[in-house]
């Protein structure tokens, strides 16, 4: 079962990462190799960046990342490369953003609830000509607790005419699904910015 406050979620994430020396495999997620591979490297913002193999990936390719998580024991491990990264522990619905400042924001099989608040919030600090990926199981591979978590298509709904989608869609992983798990199949928007809307 998700959990449902705050101090909740950050017990929950602090325990799984204090729970093994190590959570994940390492490796950069490969909906971000594949979608970010053939990007002009900016400004990255890695929302859930765990033990920060994606951040890791993105600095070595020349973007400027600023990787948040809310777990401090991940995201020791994550600084302990000493990749040249902005590592913030912080609550994503808590944090304060700059709006427009991101080329990139990436979003991998982040628990992202179905609030539009946090949804736009993130939309919010993609640039102009900038890009916003968002990867996540099928949800034909998920329980019914999961029902509460966004999907590709609830992103797709809020963007508005200053937005171009690129990819949405469901497809095979390119990687074995984590250990216990069933995960077969990802689901993957990338949309692209076209203007900042005005008020």
């Amino acid at each position: 079962m998700a959990p449902s406050g705050e101090s909740e979620t950050t017990q929950f994430w602090e325990d799984l990462y204090r729970s093994r020396e190590q959570v994940f495999s390492g490796e950069p997620n490969g909906v971000l190799v594949t979608e970010v591979e053939g990007l002009p490297p900016g400004q990255a913002l890695d929302v859930g960046c765990g033990e920060g193999a994606d951040a890791r990936w993105l600095a070595a390719r020349g973007w400027q990342v600023t990787a948040i998580d809310i777990s401090r024991t991940a995201l020791r491990r994550a600084a302990a490369a000493n990749a040249g990264i902005a590592w913030v522990c912080s609550d994503l619905a808590a944090s304060p953003l700059p709006a427009g400042a991101f080329d990139l924001v990436s979003v991998q099989y982040f628990p992202l609830r179905k609030d539009d608040r946090v949804v736009r919030k993130l939309l919010d600090v993609v640039a102009s000509g900038g890009t916003f990926l968002f990867a996540s199981h099928d949800p034909r591979d998920l329980g019914p607790e999961h029902s509460g978590y966004c999907q590709p298509d609830d992103i797709a709904r809020v963007l508005g005419d200053g937005w171009t989608v690129l990819v949405n869609e469901s497809r095979p992983r390119v990687a074995p699904a984590p250990p216990g798990t069933a995960h077969t199949r990802d689901t993957v928007l990338r949309a692209q910015r076209t203007r900042q809307d005005r008020n």
